[in-house]
């Protein structure tokens, strides 16, 4: 399970997920420069630091790096949530207090995945037995 991002490299990859496209560091400094004062350098380490991780994928541009999210956003938010889940002494307790903390949109966004999970197992079952 990969560690919580900090504050500014989830700042850093929230603009890697969003564009979706190979990023440079110039690019990221001049977008976080429009809520933030940060230098290139700061920019530039929290990049490398995110492909020593393994968060992001990293090719040779010239005299720069173009770098790519390894995952998505919502496969990273997941982890999280798996890890925070697989720590309690009662899931099913966890899982209700959570049910109970969402909004109305987000317990319609967790209908709709389960029964694309439910979908998902019964295509699987229907594959198996027709073999």
């Amino acid at each position: 399970m990969p560690r919580q991002l900090g504050e500014l490299e989830d700042a850093v990859m929230t603009r890697v997920w969003q564009w979706n496209r190979p990023v440079t560091v110039r690019e990221v400094l001049e977008d976080l420069q429009q809520e933030r004062s940060i230098a290139y350098t700061t920019v530039m380490t929290v990049m490398d630091n995110l492909h020593q991780k393994g968060w992001v994928r990293r090719e040779v541009d010239g005299r720069a790096y173009r770098y790519t999210a390894v995952s998505t956003r919502a496969a990273y938010s997941a982890a999280l949530m798996n890890e925070a889940w697989s720590k309690s002494d009662n899931p099913a307790a966890a899982l209700v207090a959570f049910f109970g903390m969402m909004s109305s949109e987000q317990r319609e966004a967790l209908q709709a995945a389960v029964r694309i999970v439910q979908g998902d197992e019964a295509a699987e079952g229907g594959t198996q037995a027709g073999r």
